[in-house]
């Protein structure tokens, strides 16, 4: 289905849907068909060919020429598992009170590893996410450590250590 009609389904507008596009939380445009010599291009982080700049837009804001990773530009088709993806992020948004972009900003944090460990070290410094699990280790340790200093029969509850039959540790009756 073309995008009007995909957007009166989810209740709304195409440019909306543009914008979720643009985002790249709708799923990559299938069947499109690659531009002359720029398949295996190297690309940017915006996923356009390094070189090769993104073609202007018309007065009504549609790229004219080829779309960013070089891809020929055409009307999108809205498949049933498209309409379903973007019904997911929509109920998604609405359920956590957040915008198209920090629902972009969260997909990207769980894709790129720098970004998640640069936003996990944020969280540290700020409180809201706890220190990693060494530091547990290490207080399990120090306090292992405490315990194993206790003066000799004595166990760590205060009770006496009952002693040990056949004289010791490693030694075995015969």
């Amino acid at each position: 289905m073309r995008i009007t009609e995909a957007a009166q389904r989810l209740g709304t507008s195409p440019r909306m849907l543009r914008y979720r596009d643009m985002l790249g939380l709708l799923p990559p445009v299938r069947g499109a068909a690659p531009a002359r010599g720029s398949a295996g291009a190297p690309q940017d982080r915006a996923g356009a060919p390094r070189g090769v700049t993104v073609a202007p837009r018309d007065r009504a804001g549609a790229l004219q020429g080829k779309a960013p990773g070089g891809l020929l530009r055409a009307h999108r088709r809205f498949a049933d598992e498209d309409l379903a993806a973007v019904a997911q992020a929509l109920r998604i948004e609405q359920r956590y009170d957040i915008s198209p972009a920090a629902l972009a900003f969260g997909l990207k944090v769980l894709t790129e590893p720098g970004v998640r460990a640069e936003v996990a070290e944020l969280g540290r410094r700020i409180g809201r996410i706890p220190p990693p699990p060494a530091r547990a280790l290490e207080f399990e340790q120090e306090r292992a450590l405490r315990l194993l200093r206790l003066p000799p029969g004595r166990a760590p509850s205060g009770r006496a250590v009952p002693p040990q039959a056949g004289g010791g540790p490693g030694r075995r009756r015969g």
